[in-house]
């Protein structure tokens, strides 16, 4: 399965996982222990709508401030549900991952933006399962490709602080597991763990 397809069925499914979220969940605990649900949530919607602008040819200055602030409004599941389509049109376009998307890091491949978009909603639509209480799990081919991507990339991430050291996990462990605890994620995390 390519990119582009792999990508699209993950911000589907946790826009899915979204719609899933109890009224009495949103303040719940995630695994991200600055974030309740809202606020991780609110994150992700947040990447997809800078996506957008991005992928378009946007530079930062350009778009500002304009995804400050509560994106999910009255609606979160709705406001998840339309940021996820977006994102998926802005990836449609025509050689969007041979562009050059400007992020706070530099000038970055559209393919390794994509690549990182793609690891967000994998590792936080596991986030979100587990803090609401249902199945977490991910799509196989998504796990496989990000963890594929990431093996190549650990060193970076760690060095630069953005995720936590990997959290070991027993011989024959599930991908999916390995995927989210090389994320530092315990596998075993459950509400109130």
């Amino acid at each position: 399965m390519d990119l582009l397809t792999t990508y699209r069925r993950t911000v589907a499914d946790f826009a899915d996982r979204v719609g899933e979220v109890g009224p009495d969940r949103w303040d719940a605990a995630t695994p991200c222990a600055d974030w309740d649900v809202r606020a991780l949530v609110g994150h992700v919607v947040g990447e997809e709508r800078w996506s957008v602008p991005l992928f378009g040819g946007a530079s930062l200055a350009e778009v500002g401030d304009r995804f400050s602030g509560d994106l999910l409004g009255d609606d979160p599941a709705g406001s998840a549900r339309d940021a996820a389509e977006q994102a998926c049109r802005a990836v449609s376009e025509p050689g969007v991952l041979d562009r050059t998307v400007e992020l706070s890091a530099g000038p970055t491949p559209g393919r390794e933006y994509l690549h990182q978009l793609l690891a967000e909603h994998l590792v936080h639509g596991w986030d979100l399962a587990v803090a609401i209480g249902v199945e977490p799990g991910l799509d196989p081919a998504g796990v496989d490709e990000c963890a594929r991507w990431f093996a190549e990339h650990t060193s970076m991430y760690r060095d630069s602080g953005l995720t936590a050291p990997d959290v070991p996990v027993p011989p024959g462990a599930s991908a999916q597991d390995r995927l989210v605890a090389a994320f530092g994620r315990d596998p075993g995390w459950r509400p109130g763990s």
